[in-house]
């Protein structure tokens, strides 16, 4: 077991706070970490400390700052095995996903290392003689950056690789229940060859964030806010930033749509919900919310979807299966809420039981010990109807509703219907389908017969609706949200030319006829 604190300018943060145990949720005897939390103070002093360090680091040129984003990749890759271990052991994700995760930060650093040579501006022709107009990226100044912990390693890489390439300063705060994988990402970051202070490193909890979020932009110490995290929150985080004119950059929940034809290929469709409803137990933004099955295939599919999802190993994460624990304690008690939305109308499946795995309340074929860490059922809710809540509100762990459509337009309407918009699926074999699913569907990222979840580090990620404000992680569109455009005019003509006054006009014969 490890203390960790926060870490502002190299140095630990000596401010007086509560603790809070960081437990592997497969065995809750195993305490990975005794965490400090800071009070507010710390997040400001940490965006002070930005504040001082973030223009010598803009003022590295950005070809450079792309070698500093290479040896991260490579630390990170050297390192591959210990950090997906721990994000494992800290969270309870499989060992195979935890794998992926860590390989996401490395294919994130291989994308960015070269737009250090690729943040172009452009020349652009005036309307006057003896004049020329440029453009410049230029770095917003010090980022404020608040991650969950469901991702506690890729997602934060999807901020702060590009936040630093840009030559930001980066305040990061991390889940508590994450913090050690955390930790361990901004050692790599900081032996990568960051200067002291660009990056700092704040542990706090969630009111503490937001009262230091909000004195930080009072006292002009912060200039973007990225957020991935609750719809709730998002909101409140949105609503404070915008009062200082500032636009966060908000990847929120979801309460993803899988639309299944009635010419699906329909083990291609259950291979697809299997994951992404039951892949990290339930808990990705991107998890699959409902399935929403044509009328004629619905029996097929749910008979077929019920048995896979039976026959996934779940247990041990470090074992090879499908989903392991819940994440903390907080997501347990929610998800038992959720399953209180259960109703009279609805069928439930996927297993030999609901609510926590014990010896009293087995599931066929775990792998390991139930009673030593947060193992639910996994719940597949068939009859599921539009004015549900499990139907609209996102539902945070593994459950999965069935409805059915009769009509594709219905389909549509029914996927749009939560007002969420992050992710989206639909199974079919008919490409005009697929085309006219894209077209109807509120969601910022579509899938064709593939699952709802799964992102690449060179696709924009992100939502729209409840499910965030139409910022994009990922590629080249995340560069927008962590530089701003400067242009600049140099008139060479010894003289003042006016635009719109001072322009030679073209005189055409506009009675001219063939």
């Amino acid at each position: 077991m490890q203390t960790l604190e926060s870490i502002i300018e190299g140095k630990t943060w000596s401010g007086e706070g509560s603790d809070y145990e960081s437990c592997n949720p497969s065995n809750l005897d195993d305490v990975v970490a005794t965490v400090r939390l800071a009070g507010p103070d710390a997040l400001k002093a940490a965006a002070e400390s930005g504040r001082r360090a973030q223009r010598e680091w803009a003022a590295v040129p950005a070809p450079v700052r792309g070698q500093f984003v290479a040896a991260l990749g490579r630390l990170v890759a050297a390192n591959k095995e210990t950090l997906a271990q721990l994000v494992t052991r800290e969270i309870g994700k499989p060992i195979g996903e935890a794998r992926g995760e860590v390989q996401e930060i490395v294919d994130t650093c291989d994308f960015f290392l070269g737009e250090g040579r690729r943040l172009y501006g452009q020349t652009v022709p005036s309307e006057m003689p003896d004049k020329q107009l440029f453009t410049f990226r230029v770095p917003v100044g010090v980022a404020t950056i608040i991650t969950a912990g469901n991702f506690p390693v890729a997602v934060p890489s999807w901020y702060l690789v590009p936040a630093l390439l840009c030559g930001n300063a980066v305040v990061w705060k991390p889940a508590e229940y994450a913090a050690a994988s955390a930790k361990a990402f901004a050692d790599l970051i900081w032996h990568a060859g960051l200067p002291k202070g660009v990056l700092n490193l704040v542990f706090a909890d969630g009111q503490s964030t937001f009262d230091g979020l909000r004195d930080s932009l009072e006292a002009k110490l912060v200039d973007k806010v990225g957020f991935t995290g609750s719809s709730a929150v998002g909101t409140k985080i949105g609503e404070l930033c915008g009062r200082h004119l500032q636009s966060p950059c908000l990847e929120l929940g979801g309460k993803n749509p899988m639309v299944i034809t009635e010419d699906a290929d329909l083990d291609l469709a259950v291979e697809g919900a299997l994951f992404s409803g039951f892949g990290t137990a339930g808990q990705r933004c991107t998890s699959l919310g409902t399935v929403i099955v044509h009328e004629s295939v619905h029996d097929e599919f749910v008979q077929r979807f019920d048995a896979a999802v039976k026959a996934a190993k779940a247990g041990k994460p470090d074992d090879d299966v499908l989903f392991g624990p819940l994440l903390d304690e907080k997501f347990a008690k929610s998800y038992e809420e959720y399953l209180g939305w259960i109703g009279e109308h609805h069928t439930v499946l996927g297993s030999t039981g609901t609510g926590r795995i014990t010896a009293d309340n087995p599931r066929d074929g775990f792998v390991g010990d139930p009673s030593k860490g947060l193992f639910y059922h996994p719940v597949i809710l068939d009859g599921v109807k539009p004015d549900d809540r499990v139907f609209l509100e996102e539902t945070f762990g593994p459950i999965v509703g069935v409805t059915t459509y009769q009509t594709f337009d219905e389909a549509i309407e029914l996927a749009n219907k939560p007002g969420y918009g992050l992710s989206s699926s639909v199974y079919t074999t008919n490409p005009t389908t697929a085309f006219r699913y894209r077209q109807g569907i509120s969601a910022g990222m579509v899938s064709v017969n593939n699952s709802t979840s799964g992102a690449e580090a060179h696709l924009p990620f992100g939502g729209n609706g409840k499910s965030g404000n139409g910022s994009r992680q990922s590629g080249i569109w995340v560069l927008d949200q962590f530089t701003r455009w400067q242009s600049m005019n140099w008139d060479f003509s010894g003289k003042l030319q006016k635009a719109q006054m001072d322009v030679a006009e073209v005189q055409p014969d506009e009675d001219f006829r063939l």
